[in-house]
């Protein structure tokens, strides 16, 4: 763990000396938003850091060094690479497709939305692959990677972009790199207290992923708090393409996300049973969604944003209990749940963490991973407390391994399973509310109250009609396109 605090602290620290002796004191103000030394800066500085460490400490695993897996004279179709790539694709396609594109909503910050996902996600699946190395493939003084690493760096990178989501628009793509270099470390630390220390089980990540990402960006976005930010609000709403773009991310995403829950499971019935549960939550969730939307309206019409999102959150509510003895009809009811309890919050919650708590959640990750990621912890310890011989015969070592091996009773491994919620609620929320105030320090570029939600701070955007130019803190300066 020390190691790994090391690892950050380091560069951080070089990168803010760097910064002051490079950067003129007339580009130091309080929403300073030229990118042109301080985005190359951080970029090439992290990734000449994170080479340098690579160079140290990462290795092929056996399954991916020549020598090691030839020695163990087997068939090459045994190799875990056949078993997990075309799991590994589709979380891939999750992160830089669905995640990317889902943000597209706001109809001046496509660009944004998509590429920021990209460079997020670019730096954090190598920041993950050492961070989590040190805790889980460390041996021998090296970390050894293959294709289950791969999905665990994607897993830690999508928590990056679920806290993102609450961020959108408001922040700079430094702070957004300098947010991903610390909540991946956390993430790192988080998951492995979880995991290995406090022996929960949680393959689909509704607490490691789901609950921690979207209660750390929301707490980072309460620190970051910005009073006059109805200067910026006529551009924060979507128009009808911003929409449809969104809509695609959401599909992808719904798609892909049995693949999610189960990539890393046991081969098998594990997988097979993860794959299901999602399967049947979503399309449950879809349905429940659909409803709620309608029903909310008085005219009867339907929300776009209730369906881009909180038809997604079966996903989210099954993550924990996805390999459990669910049940088809267990996973039907929690994808209903998590379809109702979503749509209402982004209906009545979401102004009320605005007006009332100060945390302006541009995409309603409170919505879509927080409180559904609560659901499904809190479904896991329901359907722990439930683990029977009966229930699970041979399979129970697979699930519950601790209950198999009588370190643990059902009862017991349903208080950790609870334990492991409160865990992840600690880290984002001490660790969220920390890494805010790093990011509130002026030297990261963050865009002024009047200037959110607008690609063209920080993209050469081209000419289109009725398009808002934003070069100035001053909105009666603003220029019309």
């Amino acid at each position: 763990m020390c190691l790994s605090l090391s690892c950050v602290i380091l560069p951080a620290k070089l990168m803010y000396l760097t910064l002051r002796s490079c950067t003129p004191v007339a580009a130091m103000g309080s929403h300073s938003t030229n990118m042109r030394v301080k985005l190359p800066l951080f970029c090439l500085l992290l990734e000449a850091i994170t080479i340098i460490l690579f160079a140290i400490f990462v290795r092929y695993d056996h399954e991916t060094d020549a020598k090691a897996w030839h020695h163990e004279n087997v068939s090459d179709y045994e190799n875990d690479f056949y078993y997990r790539y075309a799991s590994f694709q589709d979380v891939h396609t999750m992160i830089f497709i669905g995640f990317g594109f889902l943000m597209t909503f706001l109809k001046r910050y496509g660009f944004s939305s998509v590429a920021f996902n990209f460079l997020i996600a670019s730096f954090g699946l190598q920041w993950s692959t050492l961070i989590q190395g040190f805790f889980h493939g460390f041996h021998n003084g090296k970390i050894h990677v293959g294709i289950e690493s791969m999905i665990n760096a994607d897993f830690c990178t999508g928590a990056v972009l679920i806290s993102f989501g609450a961020l959108l628009g408001k922040t700079s793509p430094v702070q957004l790199i300098v947010m991903t270099l610390f909540e991946v470390t956390l993430f790192g630390i988080n998951e492995y207290i979880i995991l290995n220390i406090v022996g929960a089980k949680d393959a689909g990540g509704s607490m490691t992923i789901h609950t921690f990402g979207a209660y750390f960006g929301l707490v980072v976005s309460r620190v970051l708090y910005r009073p006059h930010l109805e200067k910026s609000r006529n551009r924060e709403g979507s128009v009808y393409h911003s929409d449809l773009f969104a809509m695609i991310g959401t599909i992808y995403l719904w798609m892909f996300w049995p693949s999610f829950n189960s990539a890393i499971t046991a081969h098998g019935d594990d997988q097979h049973r993860t794959v299901m549960n999602t399967y049947y939550s979503l399309a449950a969730c879809t349905l429940a969604t659909f409803a709620m939307s309608s029903l909310l309206n008085r005219e009867g019409k339907l929300d776009m944003v209730h369906i881009q999102n909180a038809a997604l959150a079966g996903g989210v509510a099954v993550g924990t209990s996805a390999e459990m003895m669910l049940t088809p009809f267990g996973a039907m009811i929690a994808g209903s749940f998590a379809g109702i309890i979503s749509t209402l919050g982004y209906k009545f919650l979401t102004p009320i963490l605005d007006s009332k708590l100060k945390i302006q959640d541009t995409c309603g990750v409170h919505n879509l991973h927080g409180m559904p990621g609560i659901l499904g912890a809190l479904i896991g310890v329901i359907v722990a407390f439930t683990a029977t011989a009966d229930i699970y015969g041979e399979g129970m070592s697979d699930v519950f391994p601790l209950i198999a091996d009588t370190t643990r009773t059902a009862k017991s491994q349903a208080m950790y399973q609870g334990l492991a919620l409160l865990v992840a609620l600690g880290f984002a929320l001490v660790g969220g509310t920390i890494v805010g105030f790093i990011l509130k320090l002026s030297i990261f570029g963050a865009p002024s109250d009047a200037e959110c939600f607008d690609d063209s701070l920080y993209w050469e955007v081209p000419e289109e009609e009725g398009h808002i130019a934003v070069h100035t803190e001053d909105p009666d300066q603003q220029t019309q396109a």
